[in-house]
C-alpha cells in the first residue's frame, strides 16, 4: 500500500487530444445526451416520411415512445443491456470497446423516449380536440397531457438536483397515474389489441420491482459516526457490482447502494455513507429491519470485463462499489482511494480486507495530505499499472472532472452519470 504517493502528483499529465476530440468529449456531449437526440432525431424522421400523419399514426407513436421511456428502466432490460454491451471479448479493437463501455448511459433513451411521447400526445390531443366538442377521451387527455408535462418539467436537471425527494415522488407516483390514465383513454378511444398490449407490458414492467417487495432483516455495524456497514442474507446473493435498493418507508423514499458480496459467503453487505437526512438517519438510528424491492442491478462498474485491466478511483464510501470487484478480483485491478482517516472512519476490519486484495493499492489520507488532484493520481496509476480503463466513484464533481479530464487526454474513463 502506499500511503503517501507524493510522487504521483508530480506526474505530468498528457496534453488534451486534438479539438474535435475535446469537443466530443465535453459534458454535454455525453452518450446520455447523444441517446436522448438519436431518439428524438428518429422520431423526427418518422414525422417527416409519415406526413401528413393519422390519428393512429400520431397514438400509435406516442405509446411506442413511451413504452420505451418505461421499458428501457426495467431492471431485468438493463441487465439484459449490459450483460450484451460487456460480451464482447478484449480482443475488440479497444475504441469499440471504450464506447460499448458506455451501456450505463441509456438513461438517454429514457429520455429522449419520454420528451418525444409527451410531444405526440400532445399533438394527438390537440387534433381531437379542435372541433370543440370534446368526448370523454378528450378529458382524460388533457388531464394526461398535464400531468406529463409537470412529471417532464420536475426531471429537469436543475429542478431534480434541488428538489430531489419532490422529484422522485412526482415520477413515481405521477408515472403511476399517467400510466392509468392511458389505460382509461386507450379503453375510451377504441382500444386494438396492440395499444392494449403493449400497455399492458408496460403495467407489468411497473409492477414486477413492487411484486418483490419485502421487509427483511439486517445487521448494521457503524465504525464511525461517518459510516455504516449494513449486512444482509435473506437468501440472495447478488452479483458483484449490483445495486439493491433500501427504504424504511417504502412509498416515500428509495436509496440504492452498490451490494457487496463476499466470496464464498451468502448474503451482501452495502455501505451507507451519511450524505444526506436519510443516510444521517439510517446511521444515528440503526435499523433492525428494512424494504426492499426489485431486482437487482448491474451498475457502472460491471463494464470492467470489458478490458484486460483497470484502475479504481474512489474517494471516501465511494469504495463500496469498487469492493466487490475488488474482491472477485475477475479483472486485474489497481485502487486509488482518497478518504479522510480510513481506519477510524470505515473500521481496520474493512482496510484490511481491502488490503489484503490490493496491497499496491494506493491511500491518499486526506486528513494528513489534504485534497489530491485525482486526475493526476488516476492518470500516474493508469500509466504505471498498465491498465486500459479508468473506473471513478465519487461524488458528481470530481467524477465528472475525472472522467471527462482523462477522456479528452484519449483514455477510457467512466462514472456515475446522476440521471436518476
Amino acid at each position: 500500500m502506499t500511503t503517501t504517493p507524493d510522487r504521483m502528483q508530480t506526474v505530468t499529465l498528457p496534453p488534451p487530444t486534438s479539438a474535435v476530440r475535446r469537443l466530443l468529449k465535453h459534458p454535454r456531449l455525453m452518450h446520455y445526451n447523444r441517446l436522448a437526440a438519436l431518439v428524438l432525431l428518429a422520431n423526427a424522421a418518422f414525422a417527416w416520411a409519415a406526413w401528413p400523419l393519422s390519428d393512429p399514426a400520431l397514438a400509435h407513436a406516442a405509446l411506442a415512445d413511451l413504452a420505451l421511456a418505461v421499458l428501457v428502466r426495467q431492471q431485468y432490460v438493463v441487465n439484459l443491456l449490459f450483460r450484451l454491451a460487456t460480451s464482447a471479448p478484449t480482443t475488440w479493437p479497444l475504441r469499440l470497446r471504450w464506447t460499448l463501455g458506455k451501456v450505463y448511459h441509456f438513461g438517454g433513451l429514457h429520455v429522449g423516449g419520454a420528451l418525444a411521447g409527451t410531444v405526440w400526445f400532445l399533438a394527438l390531443t390537440i387534433r381531437s380536440s379542435a372541433d370543440g366538442s370534446l368526448a370523454p377521451a378528450d378529458y382524460v387527455g388533457w388531464a394526461l397531457v398535464a400531468l406529463l408535462a409537470v412529471i417532464v418539467a420536475t426531471a429537469l436537471p436543475s429542478y431534480r438536483a434541488r428538489r430531489h425527494d419532490r422529484f422522485e415522488k412526482v415520477h413515481r407516483f405521477g408515472g403511476w397515474s399517467a400510466l392509468a390514465l392511458f389505460w382509461a383513454h386507450t379503453l375510451l378511444s377504441g382500444p386494438g389489441p396492440v395499444p392494449v398490449t403493449v400497455l399492458a407490458v408496460v403495467t407489468f414492467s411497473v409492477a414486477l420491482p413492487w411484486l418483490r417487495l419485502r421487509k427483511v432483516d439486517v445487521h448494521v455495524e457503524r465504525p464511525s459516526a461517518h459510516v455504516a456497514l449494513a449486512r444482509f442474507d435473506h437468501g440472495e446473493t447478488p452479483f458483484a457490482g449490483s445495486s439493491t435498493a433500501i427504504s424504511r418507508s417504502p412509498l416515500k423514499e428509495w436509496h440504492s447502494f452498490a451490494n457487496v458480496p463476499e466470496p464464498g459467503r451468502t448474503g451482501f453487505r452495502l455501505t451507507v455513507s451519511r450524505a444526506g437526512d436519510w443516510t444521517g438517519a439510517f446511521i444515528d438510528d440503526l435499523p433492525a429491519r428494512v424494504w426492499v424491492k426489485g431486482i437487482t442491478t448491474a451498475g457502472v462498474a460491471n463494464i470492467e470485463v470489458l478490458f484486460k485491466k483497470v484502475v479504481y478511483v474512489a474517494t471516501g464510501s465511494g469504495i463500496g462499489p469498487c469492493l466487490p470487484h475488488l474482491l472477485a478480483a475477475e479483472v486485474p485491478a489497481r485502487l486509488v482511494w482518497a478518504t479522510r482517516d480510513p481506519r477510524a472512519t470505515y473500521g481496520d476490519a474493512l482496510v484490511d480486507e481491502i488490503l489484503a486484495v490490493q496491497p499496491d493499492a494506493v491511500v491518499w489520507d486526506t486528513s494528513r495530505h489534504g485534497k489530491p488532484d485525482m486526475v493526476r493520481l488516476a492518470y500516474a496509476a493508469y500509466r504505471d499499472f498498465g491498465a486500459e480503463a479508468v473506473i471513478c466513484i465519487s461524488n458528481k464533481k470530481l467524477t465528472w472532472q475525472v472522467v471527462h479530464g482523462l477522456e479528452r487526454r484519449g483514455i477510457p474513463a467512466y462514472g456515475a452519470i446522476w440521471d436518476s
